[in-house]
């Protein structure tokens, strides 16, 4: 009843300015999603050309991947050197751990040019590739003569430090040139 009179008192409906407006901004809303579909269908085209460029690069890096498993692979003499060198820095490591650097003295030998760290050094040379690794050994080779003249000086508080950071820088080169699985105790 209700109804009735309200539609017979009212003029008949005008279609509202409105509509068109909301007709417009959705007939916008369509053709901006359709031109960015077109704009992403040669994004497209472009990933596929990146595509193939990076299975590219993948299948070099593979390449060369197993180049250097096989490089570390027939190393064993280095891999000697180099477990060495981690059994000489977990006797050093445990020494100044228990601030006892007579023995960590004893196993550095005073000296950067001693017969292990030389031994080190050719395994270092033979399997580094990469600046990265490159900047590691250096880094190491650094952070163990400061060792060697921490523990000389009796600074346990120094030799803590570099010793942290000539393993660290060890660990570091291990694990970029793959050589972390071979090694034991590290």
């Amino acid at each position: 009843m209700c109804q009735a009179i309200v539609a017979e008192s009212s003029p008949p409906c005008a279609p509202s300015p409105i509509l068109p407006r909301k007709g417009l901004l959705i007939t916008s809303l369509v053709f901006l999603l359709v031109g960015k579909g077109g704009y992403n269908a040669n994004a497209t085209v472009l990933e596929a050309d990146d595509d193939v460029e990076l299975l590219e690069k993948v299948k070099r890096d593979r390449k060369k991947r197993l180049e250097r498993q096989g490089v570390i692979s027939s190393s064993n003499e280095e891999t000697g050197y180099l477990q060495d060198l981690v059994c000489k820095l977990s006797k050093v490591g445990q020494a100044i751990e228990n601030n006892d650097l007579s023995i960590a003295r004893k196993v550095l030998k005073g000296s950067p040019g001693t017969d292990w760290v030389q031994k080190a050094n050719v395994a270092f040379t033979k399997l580094t590739s990469s600046l990265e690794e490159k900047t590691e050994v250096d880094t190491f080779n650094f952070a163990l003569a400061s060792l060697i003249s921490s523990v000389t000086r009796n600074d346990v508080e120094s030799s803590k430090v570099d010793f942290v950071a000539s393993a660290s820088a060890f660990e570091k080169w291990t694990t970029l040139t793959g050589v972390v699985g071979l090694l034991k105790g590290h």
